[in-house]
């Protein structure tokens, strides 16, 4: 059995929020108690509702924020003040926004070449211009780009330089906070395509953060749903969308839409507004807009339980 690449053990994140100047902060529970494994060559996505964290978890997982409590550990070596210039060349992150996260002052060969500069001091210019010019060609754009800036180019070619930047410092894992989100339909199904022929040339493992469920059950082997911060349900892709045990998993997968007329889903509306993670409701979050929900549910915060699919509810669906 492959060694896991990621091990994250109830990572939380917590930010204090100012209330006032006679009033105590506030707390918000952006990620809490979180728990995962991701394997080589393997893709693990994160889904929710906007704000359920994940996008901190992404934050945290390329320590760019340092974790409240728990702990993860990249390739056996746990994260830490002593390690992070050590691992950071082994997690890189691909942002949603292909233009902002590149320097419209700088050119294309510039921008793949920065990483090497940085981490790789001893590397000579001419194997740093060799590497990204090799790299430019793997994510399948042609040698004339090299000196372009990046307004010259479309959102899906931005977006293919992005993904040939993170690889420069050919990493074992790639966060991918929402890749395709911003693109044409078109243009998604090449930068997606694109991300499965690197994975299984290079072994890539991807953490995979979308709220495009149709987007996740075409790129990912296992999922976690998060609400509030807090997986509330774990598993393999086929057992979750075939069979979803965790009644706020099967309201987002009703809204899925189905290609197939005669298999439309039956749509479940979800009544209520999403709680504030500033006031995170006590016993299970999601029991006030649960139509499941009863006393027990109010009072206790259910735990993940099952295996291989896991569900934090008390009453799970099937």
């Amino acid at each position: 059995m492959t060694a896991p690449v990621v091990v994250a053990d109830k990572l939380t994140r917590h930010y204090e929020v100012k209330r006032g100047l006679f009033a105590a902060p506030g707390i918000v529970k952006a990620v809490s108690e979180t728990s995962f494994t991701l394997e080589p060559g393997k893709t693990l996505a994160i889904v929710g509702e906007s704000g359920c964290g994940k996008s901190t978890l992404a934050r945290v997982i390329t320590m760019i924020e340092e974790p409240t409590s728990g702990s993860f550990s990249i390739g056996g070596v746990t994260a830490g003040p002593d390690t992070q210039a050590q691992l950071r060349t082994d997690v890189q992150i691909v942002f949603q926004d292909p233009y902002g996260s590149l320097n419209p002052r700088q050119r294309i060969g510039s921008i793949l070449e920065e990483p090497l500069k940085i981490n790789r001091p001893k590397m000579s210019a001419a194997e740093r211009t060799a590497k990204a010019r090799e790299m430019l060609a793997l994510v399948g754009l042609r040698p004339e780009h090299f000196d372009r800036y990046p307004h010259m180019f479309s959102g899906g070619q931005r977006q293919r330089i992005a993904v040939a930047r993170a690889l420069m410092l050919e990493p074992k894992v790639l966060v991918l906070d929402e890749p395709v989100s911003a693109l044409d339909l078109s243009i998604q199904s090449q930068i997606l395509n694109l991300l499965v022929d690197l994975q299984e040339r290079m072994g890539l493992a991807y953490l995979f953060i979308s709220h495009d469920l149709s987007v996740v059950k075409h790129m990912a082997d296992d999922i976690i749903v998060m609400y509030l911060g807090r997986p509330v349900e774990m598993g393999p892709k086929d057992l979750v969308f075939a069979h979803p045990r965790h009644p706020y998993t099967k309201a987002l997968l009703s809204a899925t839409p189905v290609a197939d007329p005669k298999g439309a889903r039956q749509r479940i509306k979800l009544e209520g507004e999403l709680p504030s993670p500033l006031n995170v409701p006590p016993g299970c979050a999601f029991a006030p807009r649960c139509w499941k929900a009863e006393a027990r549910c109010r009072a206790e915060r259910p735990e993940l339980e099952g295996a291989p699919q896991s569900a934090a509810c008390f009453f799970p669906e099937g």
